[in-house]
């Protein structure tokens, strides 16, 4: 897809467009009911429905089912993300009515670092073909480690920080409580971060690490930088309310792992064929609509699976208290 400059600057407009409005009609520290993050990520998800449909209409078929299939995996992926921004939550016991403040700022940090490991992966890809292999084999290596964890039930308990969040608290210090909305504070004359500030960057560069496995899956669907940015901010502007809507939830999708992993592992499959086949070899590619069917079919199976078995799992437990009394 052939985008130009000024497609691109239209394009980054509209979404600071849409993430001020998000924030101004939220900027009021509050709890997030139910029903708020239900319309909020129902509004996220018809506009990314939107945009591909947009794709669509005016001609780039190719890119609508790019775009899909790569919204539909980065939001897949994304929800293994909310696991994680609970226990930063809990970490650093963050106050409910600030919590949509921290995940908005954090979610936006996350964005920008995307943006450039798009930009990097994009300029890799151009040069050197042979990444498909190293992206592929990758790939397929994460999806073998998420059915590992899956069957030994080893889940991460406590959030770590990392050596990057450390050194910044190190260097500015950190207040002992929380100054409202306030990032920063006065303390003998000298600026503090406060533990919101904390918050969001902890969301932000821990988010980097999952899009280590995000970032060359969407590149095994489509090679087009346009595509794969706007796919990412569709599905990470969304997070923030699904996190509100579905945190409850995430204890029931207990095959959610086995799901990203048979995705994980399809679309590596699908980059090393892609690899060989750019290379001469005559190996058959996966089309965009198989991807895209594929992604929605392991989707839906985990989910119905996952609720059938947290159904099972939860009728189960009375009896075992009653014979346990």
């Amino acid at each position: 897809m052939d985008v130009s400059m000024t497609m691109w600057v239209l394009t980054i407009l509209g979404l600071c467009a849409l993430i001020a409005a998000d924030f101004f009609i939220g900027r009021k520290p509050h709890d997030v009911s139910v029903k708020e993050a239900g319309v909020w990520t129902v509004v996220w998800i018809v506009l990314a429905a939107l945009f591909g449909l947009g794709l669509l209409f005016f001609g780039e078929s190719q890119a609508s089912g790019e775009f899909f299939a790569g919204f539909i995996t980065e939001k897949s992926l994304s929800v293994d993300n909310l696991f994680v921004f609970i226990l930063i939550m809990a970490k650093f016991s963050v106050p409910s009515q600030l919590q949509q403040r921290v995940l908005l700022f954090g979610v936006l940090i996350a964005l920008v670092l995307r943006a450039i490991f798009i930009a990097a992966g994009a300029a890799v890809i151009a040069n050197f073909s042979w990444v498909f292999y190293i992206f592929g084999a990758f790939l397929i290596y994460t999806a073998w480690k998420l059915i590992q964890e899956a069957r030994s039930g080893d889940e991460e308990e406590e959030f770590e920080e990392n050596r990057l969040l450390k050194s910044v608290e190190k260097k500015f210090g950190v207040a002992d409580r929380y100054h409202g909305t306030k990032l920063f504070v006065a303390k003998n004359g000298k600026k503090i971060m406060t533990p919101l500030m904390v918050v969001m960057l902890a969301i932000g560069t821990t988010d980097v690490l999952f899009a280590m496995d995000s970032i060359p899956a969407i590149f095994g669907l489509t090679q087009d930088p346009y595509i794969v940015f706007t796919a990412n901010a569709f599905a990470l502007m969304g997070l923030r309310q699904l996190y509100f809507l579905i945190g409850g939830l995430l204890k029931k999708l207990v095959h959610l792992s086995y799901g990203l992993s048979v995705i994980l592992g399809f679309i590596g499959v699908k980059l090393v064929l892609h690899a060989l086949h750019e290379n001469g070899v005559n190996v058959p590619e996966i089309s965009i609509p198989v991807s895209l069917g594929v992604i929605c079919g392991v989707l839906v199976i985990t989910t119905i699976t996952s609720l059938v078995a947290a159904r099972k799992q939860a009728a189960e437990e009375p009896q075992k208290d009653s014979i346990g009394a």
